[in-house]
């Protein structure tokens, strides 16, 4: 490239050069380059000079050039359009909004992300979301998405991660199937009642129903579902019992389409994080997309406060 620079002293020749030669004219390209007439034909008489070569003829038909004007201008020709082409490229990326991935349970998506996409889209207005969504318990590997929400041991090396919400557990049900059937009794029959659970998390969490789910005594009647989501829709539509993961459900405890459906409260002690991969650097728009939703959570759990049982927020039980 410097011996280029010692050829060719200004660039801005070959701009002139080009045009006059698209043009076949002196002053169509002055009217380009919004000059004289003049000026067009001293750059291209320096250019020549610069060369040591005539790069038109000026005859009674008008300009055109020279067999070595001819060479020059395909070949700057070609430069200049590998040139616009790259340019192009570089200033539709820059102006392309940013998509960040997020890996979430449906039901967080569902209950908690999508009531938030106005504030969302307020916040980051030139940001492109793509969710890739787990209905059944949350795991499963998260190194192609640029957040997810899992729980991790403190000691994983793989992501990096940010405390989201404690883990827990509150028995929930619709208002109006609260009264219909009253407070669910976790050491009881559960007859009269509907539990409505997750399938893949049946022997993980039965303790958390308690012995009112032991199905030898249970005289409740049960609904299973594959996805999360479902569960707390079902509970929604005052169609029974769901364990309300907190995350989840905090947004409807506020709104009051859930209410806890007994005195059952369970802090497992464990937290969910969001997390990132250690496998690639995370973006500017990525680390402020991940406070802002831990900002919205620490809202939202401030607000549960006469919701929850005194200490449930903090102190495992």
């Amino acid at each position: 490239m410097a011996g280029f620079a010692k050829l060719v002293p200004s660039a801005r020749g070959l701009l002139v050069f080009e045009a006059a030669v698209r043009s076949a004219s002196f002053t169509a390209a002055a009217r380009e380059f919004n000059v004289t007439q003049p000026s067009i034909s001293r750059s291209i008489a320096q250019l020549e000079a610069d060369l040591g070569v005539a790069l038109f003829t000026r005859g009674p038909t008008g300009l055109a050039p020279t067999a070595e004007g001819r060479a020059l201008y395909l070949a700057v020709r070609e430069g200049f359009d590998g040139i616009e082409e790259v340019i192009g490229t570089i200033k539709r990326n820059s102006a392309a909004k940013p998509v960040v991935t997020l890996s979430l349970s449906s039901s967080l998506a569902t209950y908690w992300f999508v009531p938030r996409l106005g504030a969302f889209n307020t916040r980051f207005p030139d940001v492109d979301l793509r969710f890739e969504l787990i209905a059944g318990v949350l795991r499963g590997p998260a190194e192609n998405v640029d957040l997810a929400t899992r729980i991790l041991a403190d000691d994983d090396t793989h992501y990096h991660h940010w405390p989201f919400s404690p883990e827990i557990i509150v028995p929930v049900c619709s208002p109006s199937y609260l009264s219909a059937h009253g407070r669910l009794k976790h050491a009881g029959t559960g007859e009269g009642h509907t539990l409505v659970h997750l399938t893949d998390a049946k022997e993980q969490w039965f303790d958390a129903w308690g012995s009112v789910a032991d199905r030898k005594t249970s005289r409740a009647k049960w609904l299973e579902f594959s996805d999360y989501a479902v569960v707390l829709q079902a509970a929604m539509n005052g169609e029974g019992v769901a364990l309300g993961w907190l995350s989840n459900v905090s947004s409807a405890l506020l709104q009051g389409t859930l209410v806890p459906a007994s005195d059952r409260q369970i802090n497992t002690g464990r937290i969910h994080q969001l997390i990132a991969p250690r496998s690639r650097p995370v973006r500017p728009i990525v680390s402020d997309i991940r406070a802002w939703m831990i900002a919205e959570m620490q809202t939202e759990l401030k607000a549960l406060h006469p919701i929850l049982r005194p200490g449930i927020l903090w102190r495992p039980v």
